[in-house]
């Protein structure tokens, strides 16, 4: 299993893309209608990563500075956006090796919080955060805030002295 940097707009992270869009329709009814550029996710603003078996990619997620306080983020965030792994490769861990990537990468890059935004049909990922080390928030941010079903979490990339 190698992972990859690549940009948002490489033809095997827009097919990722797409097989994800098909999952929140699945869940939720709709896609994800978040505006996401290419250069968001470039650095130093941000990355994007996909883990490939072979040639063949298995799981993707990005981060990208954000830093909107009308929409509830803070100076310094960095936030998790499309991290998916496709059904035939889940429960090997590669969400988690990837968030630990993006993690290092955004901590690198001098961010001091991760933000993301998820929602209640999706357990897994509710799951995977909070045993990463993730805390829900009740002051929530991102396009969809203002929904019920949307859960908000976050984790500092900051030591504790």
């Amino acid at each position: 299993m190698e992972i990859r940097t690549v940009r948002y707009d490489h033809p095997d992270a827009v097919a990722l893309d797409a097989l994800v869009q098909q999952e929140y329709v699945r869940r939720y009814g709709d896609g994800d209608i978040t505006p996401l550029d290419p250069e968001m996710f470039a650095p130093p603003h941000g990355t994007y990563l996909i883990a490939y078996d072979g040639a063949r990619p298995l799981a993707t997620g990005g981060w990208r500075r954000q830093e909107d306080t009308a929409e509830g983020y803070a100076l310094g965030d960095a936030e998790i956006k499309r991290m998916f792994v496709v059904a035939e490769a889940r429960g090997r861990g590669l969400a988690r090796r990837i968030l630990a990537a993006l993690e290092a990468d955004a901590r690198a890059a001098g961010r001091s919080r991760m933000v993301l935004e998820t929602g209640t049909e999706q357990p897994e990922a509710l799951e995977l955060y909070a045993s990463s080390g993730y805390a829900l928030v009740e002051r929530k941010f991102g396009l969809y805030r203002t929904y019920d079903d949307s859960r908000c979490m976050v984790k500092s990339l900051v030591a504790a002295d």
